[in-house]
């Protein structure tokens, strides 16, 4: 697996570009760790309710980082209304 994706087996993106094409081919197929990455992409550029079902669509398929991140959100009411029962 030297150089290679852990999930799809190909060899590793040269660019930024193929990273991207990747990426969505594995969103596509509701991989929870791309899921989650997009989801902190969003958030990342405050785009919080960009963040919030790509988050939530990870954390239902246990992904625990995206479980925290929505608790913080929901905790500051970042893209939801605050909810301190969901954070």
């Amino acid at each position: 697996l030297k150089h290679r994706c852990p999930f799809c087996r190909h060899p590793m993106p040269k660019t930024k570009k193929e990273n991207q094409k990747n990426r969505k081919k594995r969103v596509a197929v509701k991989d929870p760790v791309a899921l989650r990455e997009l989801g902190g992409e969003h958030y990342g550029k405050g785009d919080y309710s960009g963040a919030v079902p790509y988050l939530t669509e990870a954390a239902a398929f246990g992904d625990m980082y995206a479980h925290y991140s929505l608790s913080v959100m929901y905790g500051e009411g970042k893209g939801v209304e605050k909810d301190d029962e969901m954070a």
